[in-house]
């Protein structure tokens, strides 16, 4: 199936890129995951962090947000501690202080979409060089996470995690979930 230039050969980031990436989510736990998983990948290729993911859904005890808020500093160097994620502690950190912003969100699922209008954006990108790495909505969710009380919230982790939800749909116009995701399918 053709797919995303940036897909490997990788079945893991196949997968991910023909079931998630792109895909509208809607669901607050998965966002507050993603969200969470995005800030990780800061610095790093997504792949590593995927790679990860099965982990840190244990560790973290399945992004339960009311339960990371409450993470302790003993946790969290325990946390420092585990091969199986990225021991970063300013990282890890983070993780607590996201819980805790999140939970302070009267609706973050509508809230975080409402920076696309509440509906995918849809790019119909046919070469990678058109692609962006951030935009103006990026830029402006990072704005207003930052002053919400998140941290690893850059513009380019939000456009990251923009395209990851399905808030922004970039999937080129060659590659086999354009059509469907583009809403093209229903239209061809």
């Amino acid at each position: 199936m053709p797919r995303c230039f940036w897909c490997t050969d990788d079945p893991l980031y196949q997968a991910y890129h023909d079931e998630e990436w792109g895909v509208p989510q809607r669901d607050a736990r998965q966002l507050f995951e993603m969200l969470l998983l995005e800030g990780a990948q800061a610095g790093l290729s997504w792949i590593t962090v995927l790679k990860k993911r099965e982990r840190y859904r244990q560790v973290l005890h399945g992004f339960d947000p009311e339960r990371l808020a409450r993470l302790s500093d003993e946790e969290i160097e325990a946390l420092m501690q585990e091969p199986g994620i990225i021991r970063n502690r300013l990282k890890l950190k983070a993780v607590r202080q996201n819980a805790q912003a999140w939970l302070k969100l009267e609706d973050p699922v509508s809230w975080l979409w409402s920076f696309v209008g509440g509906a995918p954006k849809i790019n119909h990108f046919s070469d990678r060089n058109q692609m962006l790495a951030v935009t103006p909505e990026a830029e402006a969710m990072s704005k207003a996470l930052r002053k919400a009380g998140f941290n690893f919230v850059g513009p380019t982790i939000c456009y990251a995690f923009m395209q990851a939800t399905g808030m922004v749909m970039d999937h080129t116009t060659d590659c086999d979930r354009y059509p469907e995701l583009s809403g093209s399918a229903a239209t061809a």
